[in-house]
């Protein structure tokens, strides 16, 4: 039994709110469950050094947690001078992943910077905030088209990340905290809407896991993301 209660391939409850603040050009609150990251997509008429002049197109990532998002206070990474190793790594997996999904030459010499602030942390933090960014950013190249600013739309697919793991002997789908924490095998999977995989991290916990185990929480994964993207287009139709 889950301490949730849910069935081993059952989500915790999703919800996709579009439109959660005033000036950036895409924004989304999303929940999944107890964990909630607030994201906004915003535009700039700029990219960086590396890609000047190119004609192409870049989406970077910027993530943070606040102080009492989790159970007791974290100290604002200002306060040190310097993000985290955590927050370095998050942020560039979420940019990454949102690029697998985007045609940088649609997209033209410009630049989309998505920041992901949780609000509330009950795992999954770094699966909600590329759930949540892809709506975001989804938001913000609308605006792009809307204007005619690009002709080409240049989301190529949905991405979406989801987490899964081995907890008590048995693969389950969608870790909370409770779960996370005691997980033997701990994944998150970040997919395409297309089917195609981005980034797997898995890592053995507390024990090692079998090619079949993985196999299953693979179906697990697709299973979930596949229901994370429904969600994702209903918020953006």
């Amino acid at each position: 039994m889950r301490p949730s209660g849910r069935e081993l391939d059952q989500m915790r409850q999703v919800s996709i709110e579009t439109g959660v603040t005033k000036h950036a050009e895409g924004s989304c609150l999303i929940k999944m469950g107890d964990t909630h990251v607030l994201c906004t997509a915003s535009l700039e008429a700029r990219v960086p050094p590396f890609i000047k002049g190119s004609g192409l197109g870049w989406v970077t990532a910027e993530y943070g947690m606040l102080p009492r998002s989790t159970s007791s206070r974290m100290r604002r990474e200002a306060t040190s001078g310097k993000q985290g190793g955590r927050t370095v790594e998050i942020q560039r997996l979420i940019g990454r992943s949102l690029r697998a999904g985007v045609d940088r030459v649609a997209l033209g010499e410009r630049q989309i910077t998505v920041d992901c602030d949780v609000i509330q942390a009950d795992g999954g933090t770094r699966c909600a905030s590329i759930t949540g960014g892809w709506v975001a950013l989804r938001l913000a190249v609308n605006k792009l088209m809307k204007s005619g600013e690009i002709k080409t739309d240049p989301l190529i697919s949905p991405v979406a990340a989801i987490s899964c793991g081995i907890y008590a002997g048995q693969p389950v789908l969608d870790l909370d905290y409770p779960e996370d924490s005691e997980a033997g095998v701990d994944g998150n999977f970040i997919l395409r809407g297309d089917g195609q995989l981005i980034e797997v991290q898995m890592s053995a916990e507390g024990a090692t896991f079998s090619r079949d185990q993985m196999s299953q929480l693979m179906d697990l994964a697709e299973k979930g993301v596949g229901e994370l993207v429904a969600l994702q287009q209903a918020a953006v139709a």
